[in-house]
């Protein structure tokens, strides 16, 4: 049982560990269309990041999620995941990735220990593709998925943020992508992390907006099936596939929060939507090898978590964009 416990009574017991803040897509959600990169000198290394990764696992961590940017742009990202699944106490390791470069990785990810994947995925139009991330193939991520399926991943997750004007007519499209390959997928309301024009224009659609598109075609029941994460699922009665509704605005799900984020730059993040944290990289740096004042400081951190995110739709924004605050 994990030993991080906030001042709410909420056990976290699940971290999402940054890897990169680099990307091979531009989305225009997750970062500005011209980022700038952090020097490699700022970033975790290999060893630093798993060396976060045991303080956590014996803590009481039981699940770590990879994330970026883009883990996968690591040349070293594989051998990262072997160094991570073996640890102690550890139940599930997976990753969230564009799926791009799945294709080569799928099938060594598998080997060295990632038990799961979440794959980005907001359209199933070529030219839309393109848009939304700036320079991405859609080819090749269909292809990264197909990839992950033969090489045995279960479950596989979609990831699609629906934004209102843009992909929202595709939602029935990508349920029936879903359910041709038995993926289970999770529609996300945009987060207003990072400064961007594009924000100004009203995008904002809703899960429950969401879900009555879905609807009109499968109906769906509120499923018993849930994970660490934030998705609240539901069943169609013709098909295995989970859909999921990931929901910061319309429908706040702070008071069972049981996760926490660390950062590319090591820095210990105890809400999404807020600005509390703790720099565990000169922790890490100043005193390498002591591990028993590492798990002090993110202990000692964990009073600092908040008790809820404050999304708006007013302007109103955390100046952090999602490849550094990793996904």
């Amino acid at each position: 049982m994990s030993q991080l416990v906030d001042r709410f009574g909420r056990r976290v017991e699940y971290l999402r560990l940054s890897v990169t803040d680099r990307c091979d897509f531009r989305c225009v959600y997750c970062m500005g269309e011209d980022p700038c990169f952090l020097p490699k000198e700022q970033v975790l290394s290999l060893e630093e990041l798993a060396w976060v990764a045991q303080a956590f696992t014996e803590l009481g961590v039981q699940k770590i999620r990879l994330t970026g940017g883009e883990p996968l742009v690591r040349s070293d990202c594989v051998q990262l995941v072997s160094m991570i699944s073996s640890l102690p106490g550890l139940k599930e390791l997976s990753m969230t990735t564009n799926g791009s470069r799945l294709t080569r990785l799928a099938k060594p990810l598998r080997e060295a220990g990632l038990n799961r994947l979440n794959i980005s995925l907001d359209t199933l139009d070529a030219e839309r593709f393109s848009a939304l991330t700036r320079n991405g193939k859609l080819e090749r991520v269909i292809a990264g998925i197909d990839a992950a399926l033969d090489a045995g991943f279960q479950r596989i997750k979609l990831n699609a943020v629906v934004l209102k004007g843009q992909n929202d007519a595709e939602v029935l499209d990508l349920v029936d992508f879903c359910r041709s390959r038995s993926l289970n997928i999770a529609f996300i309301e945009e987060m207003p992390l990072g400064e961007m024009d594009e924000r100004k224009q009203s995008r904002h659609l809703s899960s429950d907006d969401v879900r009555a598109i879905i609807q009109t075609k499968y109906p769906l029941t509120l499923s018993d099936a849930r994970t660490a994460g934030p998705a609240r699922y539901y069943d169609m009665a013709d098909s295995d596939c989970h859909i999921g509704f990931i929901s910061p605005h319309s429908h706040n799900f702070c008071h069972e929060c049981n996760r926490v984020r660390v950062t590319v730059e090591g820095r210990l993040l105890l809400c999404l939507g807020n600005e509390h944290s703790v720099d565990l990289k000169a922790i890490v740096r100043e005193h390498p090898g002591d591990i028993d004042r590492l798990k002090q400081a993110i202990i000692d951190a964990i009073e600092l978590k908040p008790l809820k995110h404050h999304f708006t739709h007013d302007g109103t924004q955390v100046l952090r964009f999602m490849n550094v605050t990793g996904g």
